[in-house]
């Protein structure tokens, strides 16, 4: 499926979580391949993001995607492109962690992004073509130890993205989810997770590459993408026939507190 412009001259995209990181630099790439972008993000940086319309909003509650998904419509114009990007962490034993802060994660890396979603497949299935893009990651193959509600969230993205492609396949609607590894963006400092050995490791991805990445499988209609370094393609692959408490072992001697 190919996108083409608008009366306005430019397709149209979404981005959300676009004030830093990933999402930042998928706004970039739209931006830079020549889209309109609408972002949101709930900080006040959003505001300095070069974009059609910045919305400030908290996409973790349903109020919040209502507004964005309203800013959209009001511009008059398909939405060709989406990527659904926000998310936040939290690390910690689960025993030990803020019920609330677990839930947050639910709310907005789950909840929002369905609710979002349905908005979105319902405007681009009526017309037959869009395209849609899930960040889940590569946690999403393996338990997660240390960060599990997190973890869980991820799969669920990955799991949702693959089966609304298989809904959608014969509408024009694609839909593509990115699975980069640990990327140098504020997630670790935010998910309190400094002191773990993933947290601490200066070998993360750049942001920049990875959303380079998925912008690219995205265009091309993929069903998913392993971004970032080689390591993540081999750990993904290497989960599909490794069990999972060996997994969860794996895991949790990159994710568990004082494993710097």
């Amino acid at each position: 499926m190919t996108t083409s412009p608008d009366a306005f001259g430019k397709p149209l995209a979404a981005v959300t979580g676009a004030s830093s990181g990933i999402g930042l630099e998928l706004t970039r790439q739209f931006t830079e391949h020549g889209f309109d972008v609408v972002v949101a993000a709930e900080d006040e940086r959003i505001h300095t993001v070069e974009a059609l319309d910045t919305v400030r909003a908290d996409l973790s509650t349903p109020a919040g995607v209502e507004e964005f998904y309203a800013r959209i419509t009001a511009t008059g114009r398909p939405l060709d492109a989406i990527a659904i990007n926000a998310g936040i962490g939290s690390g910690g034993p689960f025993a030990d962690t803020d019920l609330a802060a677990d839930l947050a994660i639910v709310d907005l890396n789950v909840r929002s992004s369905v609710h979002l979603a349905k908005l979105a497949v319902r405007d681009m299935a009526a017309r037959g073509a869009g395209r849609i893009l899930f960040t889940s990651s590569i946690a999403a193959t393996q338990p997660g130890p240390f960060e599990a509600t997190y973890a869980a969230s991820k799969a669920f993205l990955l799991s949702f993205s693959e089966a609304l492609r298989e809904e959608l396949k014969d509408t024009g609607v694609t839909v593509t989810a990115l699975m980069p590894g640990p990327t140098d963006t504020e997630f670790f400092d935010r998910a309190g997770m400094q002191d773990t050995r993933v947290g601490a490791s200066s070998s993360k991805d750049d942001a920049a590459q990875v959303a380079a990445q998925g912008f690219e499988a995205l265009m091309k209609g993929k069903d998913h993408v392993v971004a970032g370094s080689v390591k993540n393609k081999i750990m993904a692959g290497g989960a599909k026939i490794t069990p999972e408490t060996v997994k969860a072992r794996m895991h949790r001697a990159m994710s568990e507190p004082g494993s710097d």
